[in-house]
């Protein structure tokens, strides 16, 4: 039995032909990576993926995890890609993958289905807490934008809750992010939580730093900087410990990310773990470790103690994403 799944973002699309393995992770047949924004149509592109993998033809379901919201009415659905101008539905999906049935479900929806079947070095325990089996679990996670999703106990198990909250306003913890908000405001107008966690949200902080301290970039983040992806750029020197407004930019993200992921915690009593995933963290790793990411997900008085109780977690996987579809599409194809 194989089925197709794919995670489409704003940046990249991943698309891979599966067929059920061990220990309930699906064994990767065929895997392909495109940029999203080359192409202009997603139909082509899911249509290219068929017409190059011959492993796909015959695959009996496929699951698309989408960047965006997703409507569903019966077995309609429509989803919206937010930072692309692209729209999916369901039936035309099928169709251009040569299936019977296809399912789109939001990103982070299939980020938490893919937790449970990553291996043991693509998770990294940041705060061990008091773990609550049954409880519910936050999943949050950076990139291009702000995902975020939260898996609820219910009768037949888990359902998992989608959510579009990284576009909720943006709470300044202190005074120099109450600074950023302003300074973004006549930028931006709203300012949002995407607007600063996510790679444009990164270079943004850099470009607040810079403004208001004075402060340059040394000539090589400079040159990255003019080069390409400036969000890349800053995590590489800031890693490298090269740059100094680089590691200033990288902490304030950090202490950032750490507050809301709290925020999320508290709003879910998430005793069943937080799950940092996205592209950004994986990247970033040593400075979610540092500490500054777990004094500011605790750090709201009088909430510590509680907050200090649920599990944190950091996804290493990048394609975690990819991994939830791929059970999506086999549980679909298998008649689920």
């Amino acid at each position: 039995m194989r089925a197709l799944a794919a995670d489409v973002g704003g940046t990249k699309t991943l698309l891979a032909v599966v067929e059920p393995g061990a220990e309930g992770r699906p064994r990767v047949l065929a895997r392909r990576r495109y940029a999203s924004a080359e192409w202009e149509d997603p139909y082509r592109l899911l249509a290219d993926f068929t017409a190059a993998e011959p492993a796909a033809r015959g695959a009996l379901a496929a699951c698309l995890a989408v960047a965006g919201p997703v409507e569903t009415t019966g077995t309609w659905q429509r989803a919206r890609v937010t930072n692309l101008p692209w729209r999916l539905e369901g039936a035309a999906v099928a169709r251009a993958l040569g299936v019977p049935r296809a399912r789109l479900v939001n990103d982070f929806e299939a980020v938490v289905h893919g937790l449970d079947a990553l291996a043991p070095e693509g998770l990294e325990t940041l705060q061990a807490g008091d773990p609550r089996p049954g409880a519910p679990r936050a999943v949050i996670g950076a990139g291009t934008g702000l995902g975020m999703a939260a898996a609820v106990p219910a009768a037949d198990g888990w359902r998992v809750l989608p959510s579009e909250g990284g576009h909720g306003d943006f709470a300044p913890a202190d005074a120099e992010q109450a600074a950023l908000a302003e300074w973004l405001r006549p930028r931006l107008g709203r300012v949002t939580t995407e607007h600063l966690l996510s790679g444009p949200g990164l270079a943004r902080i850099l470009d607040f730093l810079r403004a208001r301290e004075g402060t340059r970039p040394g000539p090589a983040l400079a040159a990255a900087l003019a080069a390409g992806d400036r969000a890349a750029a800053i995590g590489r020197a800031a890693l490298a410990g090269e740059d100094p407004l680089a590691v200033r930019a990288v902490e304030l993200f950090v202490r950032i990310y750490g507050a809301r992921a709290g925020d999320l915690a508290l709003l879910l009593l998430a005793h069943g773990g937080v799950y940092v995933a996205g592209g950004i963290a994986p990247r970033l790793a040593p400075f979610f470790r540092a500490g500054g990411f777990l004094e500011a997900f605790r750090a709201k008085p009088p909430m510590e103690p509680l907050l200090a109780a649920m599990p944190v977690h950091l996804v290493l996987d990048p394609e975690v994403g990819l991994l939830g579809a791929a059970r999506l599409a086999l549980a679909l194809a298998a008649g689920g």
